[in-house]
């Protein structure tokens, strides 16, 4: 199987709780620095961590509960087949 490279950009919207979550989570993570989390991660500050944590979880539908839900946060999808 081949597989493809697509470049997305994202634009999102998040909450205040949406934000804590993530923000408690990287924290937590900070506790358990040998944890598969960190691979790809060195050098990232705290701030781009909770965004990208709040992304994934946005993006892997865990704040889904219904199909129509995601269009509630992402609000625009820009991608190119070339990246």
């Amino acid at each position: 199987m081949e597989t493809q490279k697509v470049k997305t950009c994202f634009t999102i919207t998040f909450t205040d709780e949406q934000y804590s979550h993530a923000l408690n989570y990287v924290n937590d993570m900070k506790k358990h620095p040998a944890r598969v989390f960190w691979r790809g991660k060195e050098g990232k500050t705290d701030q781009e961590l909770v965004m990208e944590q709040i992304a994934h979880r946005i993006l892997s539908g865990f704040y889904n509960d219904d199909p129509f839900s995601a269009s509630r946060h992402i609000v625009k999808m820009d991608s190119m087949t070339v990246a």
